[in-house]
């Protein structure tokens, strides 16, 4: 169901994908707990999995939380560097603007995951500038031990500002000192 079939009992998630969500058949609204931090994929592939495995919190897939569920109400949205990866993060932050979300869900900010090694095309670069200007981002940059699926006992110095923004340990939850 995309966005613009969408009925009131399902609000659309950030790739389209409906939601639990507005006390259908008369069953009560609850509210988002105000515990923990969620990761919203804009797109499949985004790296939810890992930066939940890496920093703790819910990884939520590419769903908005549900309250239901007990699903945090403070979520990241998380996205790769390329142009799909973008432009998926640019409707889904139209879909915050637009109100698509339930209610008291708060966005903390925006992590972009580099999609390859190196420097961005200008395309690309101008699109961050854009969604910078909507929302805090973060960037994660090219990490290639992830790519070969070796997870770290602590967290990659890379991500440390990311760790520090959003409340996470230095070590992996989970590991032991």
């Amino acid at each position: 169901m995309g966005a613009a079939a969408a009925v009131d009992r399902a609000r659309p998630g950030p790739a389209g994908h409906p939601t639990a969500g507005g006390g259908v058949g008369g069953s009560p609204r609850r509210a988002l707990s105000e515990e923990g931090l969620g990761w919203i994929a804009a797109h499949g592939g985004a790296g939810t999995t890992t930066l939940t495995r890496l920093l703790g919190g819910i990884d939520l897939g590419c769903r908005w939380p549900d309250a239901a569920l007990g699903e945090p109400a403070a979520v990241l949205l998380v996205a790769r560097t390329n142009a799909g990866g973008l432009g998926a993060a640019g409707r889904a932050l139209n879909a915050l603007r637009e109100g698509r979300h339930p209610a008291g869900m708060r966005l903390v900010g925006v992590v972009l995951v580099a999609d390859a090694p190196g420097r961005l095309p200008l395309p690309l670069a101008r699109r961050i500038r854009v969604l910078r200007s909507i929302a805090p981002v973060h960037q994660v940059p090219w990490l290639p031990t992830l790519r070969l699926g070796i997870h770290p006992r602590q967290v990659p110095k890379e991500l440390l500002g990311l760790a520090d923004a959003v409340g996470a340990g230095r070590e992996r939850p989970g590991s032991t000192r």
